[in-house]
């Protein structure tokens, strides 16, 4: 059985513009997104919106890990957030969503339902 991919992917950027450990924020499908890409070469893609303070400000976020996680600390708050769950690592249950993310010919795509 074949299962088609029917995702509506949105090319946000070229990979070569997304710097190392530093966010950007792209609107996709009226969703703010956060993009990051990582030291080696990763790409991950969350929800822009702290859940703290309600501000869209994850993108300015501070990249790190803990451990071999990837990681994003709000730029207000400094709550960390993983970058592949989406999950608070300093505040259980909270949580930002987490966007497919791929790289295709260069460009960086997301979809978001």
């Amino acid at each position: 059985m074949t299962v088609l991919d029917v995702r509506l992917w949105t090319v946000v950027c070229r990979l070569d513009r997304l710097l190392p450990e530093r966010g950007v924020a792209a609107l996709v499908g009226g969703v703010q997104v956060a993009i990051f890409r990582g030291v080696s070469g990763e790409v991950h893609a969350v929800g822009n919106r702290d859940p703290f303070s309600g501000a869209y400000v994850l993108s300015r976020g501070i990249v790190g890990s803990r451990g071999a996680e990837p990681t994003v600390a709000s730029p207000l708050h400094k709550q960390v957030f993983s970058l592949v769950t989406g999950e608070c690592l300093d505040s259980a249950g909270v949580t930002v969503p987490v966007y497919d993310v791929r790289v295709r010919d260069g460009d960086v795509e997301v979809a978001v339902p």
